[in-house]
C-alpha cells in the first residue's frame, strides 16, 4: 500500500484531487492530509473521507520544519505531492510577504524533510519515491493574443508577487532535482474550476452573486483569456505523471478551453438561467444586466494558454471535460451543496474548524 502525503489538501485542487484517488485505488492506498486551513482550507471538502481508516488529516503549516519532520519520521511516505500555496493574485498584489513565506520557504522546508527521510548513504535515494510540485502557468507570463502557447521550454516571466514566488518555488524543486538527483516531477497546470472551490475565484464567484442578484465584477475590458481545466482533469494528470511521468521532467496541464473572462460571464448567466426551474425565484435574479466593468488588476496579464503536448505524448494524458460540460456539471454541484457556500461565504466553516482543532 503506497502512502501519499498530500499538502494543502483541504483546499480546491488537493480536496479534489484526494476524492479522485479514494475512487480510483479505494483501500489500496493511504492519504496523509497536511494543511494550515488558512481561509481557503475547508475539511468540509473531505467530510466524505474524514473516517476513512487509510485517511489521515494533520494540521500543520508546511513552513514549520519539525511538524513536516515528524510527519515523515512517523510513516513511510512513498509520495509527495505538493499543493499548498497562497493562490490568490489580489491578496499577493496587497501582501507579497506570506506568499513569498509559503510558496517559497514552505517548498524549502518540504524538500528539505523529503530528502532527509529518503537520501540513503550514497546520496542516491529509495527506490519508488516521488515528489510532485504542483505548480501554475501564471509562471510564463503573458501571451499575445496571436496564437502562441506556453511550453515547458518556454522562459518563465512572472509578472504578479504570486507567480513570482511559484516561480521561486518551481526553481528550489529544480535545483533539488540538478543538485542532488531529487526524484521529482513538476507540473505547470492552467485555472482549474469545478467543486469545493472557493468563491473569491471568477467562476464560483459569479455562480454565487448571480443567484444573489448581485454585481458580477470584470477587470478591465473583459478580453483577458484563460484556459479552463476541469479540477478532475487536473487529478488525472497529476496521478499519471506520478505514476508514468518520466523523473526530472516537467509537464504542462493545460485544458483546450480558452476563453475571455467576458465569455466565462455570459456563458454561466445563460447556463444558469437554463438550469434553473421556472417557479425558481432566482431565474429572475440571474441577468446579463449585473454584469459590471471594474478597474482592471494591476499587472494582469493578457493571455494564458498551455500546450499539453509533452504530457498527451509521454504519459498520454489529455482533457476530457470541455467547458459547457464542465460548467454544467460545475453549477450542479453548487446546486446541491447551497450549505456548504453558504458557510464559506459566511466564514462559519473557519470558526467551527479552528475551534475543533484548538481544541476548544
Amino acid at each position: 500500500m503506497k502512502t501519499y502525503l498530500v499538502t494543502g489538501g483541504a483546499g480546491f485542487i488537493g480536496s479534489n484531487y484526494i476524492h479522485y484517488m479514494f475512487k480510483k485505488y479505494g483501500n489500496n492506498i493511504k492519504i496523509i492530509n497536511v494543511d494550515a486551513l488558512t481561509y481557503a482550507g475547508n475539511p468540509e471538502n473531505l467530510k466524505e473521507v474524514e473516517n476513512k481508516d487509510n485517511y489521515e488529516f494533520i494540521r500543520a503549516d508546511i513552513c514549520d520544519k519539525e511538524a513536516i519532520s515528524k510527519i515523515f519520521e512517523n510513516n513511510d511516505i512513498d509520495r509527495v505531492v505538493h499543493f499548498a500555496a497562497e493562490s490568490h493574485v489580489d491578496r499577493s498584489i496587497r501582501n507579497p510577504e506570506v506568499f513569498v513565506q509559503t510558496n517559497v520557504l514552505g517548498t524549502a522546508v518540504m524538500l528539505n524533510c523529503a530528502k532527509s527521510a529518503w537520501e540513503l548513504e550514497d546520496g542516491s535515494f529509495k527506490p519508488d519515491k516521488k515528489f510532485l510540485h504542483v505548480s501554475t502557468d501564471e509562471v510564463y507570463g503573458s501571451l499575445e493574443e496571436d496564437g502562441e502557447y506556453f511550453y515547458e521550454t518556454t522562459p518563465y516571466a512572472p509578472h504578479s508577487p504570486y507567480s513570482a514566488s511559484k516561480a521561486g518555488s518551481d526553481m528550489l524543486v529544480k535545483a533539488y532535482m540538478d543538485t542532488y538527483h531529487f526524484p521529482a516531477n513538476i507540473t505547470n497546470c492552467s485555472n482549474n474550476y469545478g467543486p469545493y472551490q472557493f468563491p473569491e475565484k471568477l467562476i464560483p464567484l459569479i455562480i454565487n452573486n448571480a443567484l444573489q442578484g448581485k454585481n458580477l465584477p470584470v477587470y478591465g475590458d473583459g478580453k483577458n483569456v484563460r484556459d479552463w481545466l476541469y479540477v478532475e482533469d487536473h487529478a488525472k494528470a497529476i496521478d499519471m505523471v506520478q505514476e508514468k511521468g518520466k523523473l526530472f521532467e516537467t509537464y504542462n496541464v493545460g485544458g483546450h478551453n480558452e476563453k475571455q473572462n467576458i465569455e466565462i460571464i455570459n456563458i454561466i448567466i445563460e447556463t444558469l438561467q437554463e438550469m434553473l426551474p421556472e417557479n425558481d425565484p432566482r431565474k429572475k435574479l440571474v441577468s446579463k444586466d449585473l454584469i459590471t466593468y471594474v478597474e482592471d488588476r494591476k499587472g494582469h496579464d493578457r493571455r494564458y494558454a498551455i500546450a499539453p503536448d509533452k504530457i498527451k505524448a509521454e504519459i498520454g494524458w489529455e482533457p476530457e471535460i470541455m467547458f459547457k460540460e464542465g460548467i454544467r456539471l460545475t453549477i450542479q454541484w453548487f446546486f446541491e451543496n447551497e450549505d456548504w457556500m453558504k458557510n464559506v461565504t459566511s466564514g462559519e466553516y473557519q470558526k467551527y474548524y479552528t475551534d475543533m482543532y484548538s481544541g476548544k
